[in-house]
């Protein structure tokens, strides 16, 4: 007769545990770090903060830059908001400069009516480019001054041999500057053919006159 407890006793198919072998590989849930040191820990978690300070650096870092930025195109907006007003308003500086010089010296001198006209003419000049200081912009008359490419527009070349090579001796329109900008560079003629500049004295060469640049 069979022993049915001998039968009952093997493992079924069926049954879960019946395929657990002692090599078998356990499932993830189922790690266990006990083998990981106090050290260990303490390691993985100085290495967790680091990396966590160094992002909030990152971050600090990026925003103090946006914050620099943004305070940068402030002030540059405050600065040269009017640029385009400005350049318009000083042709009519311009033109007060032109009024003036076609007056001959003589004629106004013998004509009290013209040289109080004339003089009229000057303080509103004056009280024009006041104005315009008090806003940062001055004129520029670069009268005698080494030609500076970033400041000047050389519009020929006047051969002197009496005056250093690139110094500028003609102001055919003055210049102006906003701030630390060149609103309009000045239209100058340049020496060329004299003496070489004093030691010390920092010059560039003129553009030739094809190749100089107009507004």
């Amino acid at each position: 007769m069979m022993n049915m407890n001998s039968r009952n006793s093997d493992p079924q198919p069926d049954d879960p545990e019946a395929g657990e072998t002692n090599g078998a590989a356990p499932r993830p849930d189922e790690v266990d770090d006990s083998n990981r040191t106090v050290h260990d820990v303490i390691a993985a978690l100085q290495a967790e903060s680091t990396d966590f300070k160094d992002k909030w650096l990152r971050a600090q870092a990026e925003i103090e830059n946006v914050r620099k930025r943004a305070e940068r195109e402030r002030e540059d907006t405050a600065k040269y908001a009017i640029s385009k007003l400005a350049h318009d308003i000083v042709n009519v500086g311009d033109n007060f400069q032109r009024a003036i010089d076609a007056v001959p010296a003589a004629a106004a001198e013998q004509d009290a009516q013209l040289k109080g006209l004339l003089d009229g003419v000057r303080m509103i000049e004056r009280e024009l480019l006041n104005a315009l200081e008090r806003f940062g912009i001055k004129r520029m008359q670069p009268m005698d001054e080494p030609f500076n490419p970033h400041l000047h527009q050389a519009v020929m070349e006047v051969p002197r041999a009496d005056v250093a090579s690139g110094r500028v001796v003609q102001v055919f329109q003055p210049g102006y500057t906003i701030e630390d900008r060149v609103l309009r560079p000045a239209m100058v003629g340049v020496a060329k053919g004299g003496p070489k500049a004093p030691a010390g004295e920092t010059q560039s060469p003129p553009p030739d006159d094809g190749d100089a640049t107009r507004d």
